[in-house]
């Protein structure tokens, strides 16, 4: 599973933006079925940022954001996010270095 959360930041704020994420990064990364995340700028509008963050499956990220340093820290992040498109996705497609594509079966059956 994957999540997919865009941002719009200013040039002003990217500091304390990138701090926070690499907060909520670390929180989420820490909790079983994570399978680790990034945050990234965009190249054409340094005001438009990226997080993703890859599970194991919906429950592992369900159970992600239950401790409590996560909802203190990640959840107000989130509520900056825009909601303007959906922000979780199924993996479909997955390929590591030199390999060719693999496909997963669909979470929604």
């Amino acid at each position: 599973m994957l999540l997919v959360c865009r941002f719009t930041v200013s040039p002003d704020e990217a500091p304390r933006f990138t701090a926070r994420a690499a907060r909520a990064l670390e929180l989420l990364a820490a909790q079983p079925g994570c399978r680790g995340g990034e945050a990234g700028r965009a190249i054409e509008d340094r005001q438009q940022w990226v997080l993703t963050v890859r599970f194991d499956s919906v429950d592992a990220y369900r159970r992600a954001l239950g401790p409590f340093p996560v909802r203190e820290h990640v959840h107000p992040l989130l509520a900056e996010a825009d909601t303007t498109t959906e922000s979780t996705h199924e993996t479909l497609l997955s390929v590591a270095p030199g390999a060719s594509a693999a496909h997963h079966p669909s979470l929604l059956g």
